[in-house]
């Protein structure tokens, strides 16, 4: 397989997509990883398998109308595979396998079959200590944006997935590219002041626009500076409740289509203006969790 991925928009041509069959039922309270899971969990409204597999069939349908070649996970017996971006990422010919929690480690096996397609020389494991999740890793051209969180009461939070040992790690394996990091606001309770991932506040779409939530910044100048990057009136600006209902986290076939939530009115209005096709699905319950479309995809291969 020759990966190539440089960036988050151009046309798609594999990619690996979570699955939820045999997902092991409602966790107990101690077992959640994220805010908005806890929320869910409490109130019983925690979403059920044969929902989330009827979302990400229809997520699937989408990709195989654009001729992508999809890969799916091998089935775990009661085991939550739904974030494949988690678990692994590509940086142009790369496999990067993510330092996760150590509770997910068993779901990089059940892509095997993929990573076999790849040559050794290009499966990269960081060091041990560099924490890392594909969430938090965006591929900008010739940056690479990457989530993180400068705080020295770092391990005090379950949401803080990605360390700037890693950081530096991509810097040291991508010294041609300009690693740009990201102090992101983390909370283990209130998902609406949680940005667990990059793509949970920010991601760039379309040839040249980006989806933002100021919010998910601690550090406004680092918030001004993507801003720039872009030019403001590039710039789509959601709302605090926007960011919980994920409308960052959507995730494009090519720079013309994206595939997004049917209940995200504003953004998908704003996206068709822009020229872009918006293939809508329904993705609210895998919300639930607190990811969405690009979490429960890890792309391969785009132009």
């Amino acid at each position: 397989m020759n990966l190539h991925i440089t960036n988050e928009t151009s046309r798609l041509r594999a990619v690996v997509l979570g699955t939820a069959e045999s997902f092991g039922g409602t966790p107990d309270l101690s077992e959640a990883y994220d805010p908005k899971s806890r929320e869910h969990i409490k109130a019983g409204t925690y979403p059920k398998e044969e929902d989330m597999v009827r979302e990400l069939d229809a997520v699937a349908r989408v990709l195989e109308k654009y001729k992508v070649k999809v890969y799916r996970p091998k089935v775990l017996k009661d085991y939550n595979q739904i974030f494949t971006r988690d678990i692994a990422f590509v940086i142009e010919d790369k496999f990067i396998k993510s330092n996760i929690l150590p509770d997910r480690e068993k779901e990089i096996e059940a892509i095997n079959h993929v990573i076999d397609l790849i040559p050794e020389s290009q499966i990269i494991k960081l060091p041990e200590e560099a924490h890392i999740e594909g969430g938090d890793v965006m591929p900008y051209g010739e940056y690479l944006l990457v989530g993180t969180y400068y705080g020295e009461d770092y391990k005090d939070y379950i949401t803080a997935r990605t360390n700037m040992k890693a950081v530096k790690a991509l810097q040291e394996l991508f010294p041609n590219k300009k690693v740009v990091s990201f102090n992101l606001k983390k909370s283990n309770t209130e998902p609406r002041d949680n940005a667990l991932h990059l793509d949970c506040c920010f991601q760039p779409v379309g040839k040249d626009k980006a989806i933002i939530y100021k919010g998910g910044f601690l550090e406004e100048k680092e918030y001004n500076w993507l801003v720039g990057l872009f030019g403001k009136e590039n710039v789509f600006e959601i709302t605090r409740e926007e960011m919980y209902n994920m409308n960052s986290n959507i995730f494009s076939i090519a720079e013309d289509v994206v595939i997004s939530e049917k209940n995200f009115t504003r953004l998908n209005t704003w996206l068709r203006e822009q020229g872009i096709t918006v293939e809508e699905v329904p993705y609210a319950e895998i919300a639930k969790q607190e990811g969405l479309l690009r979490c429960s995809t890890l792309p391969l291969i785009r132009d």
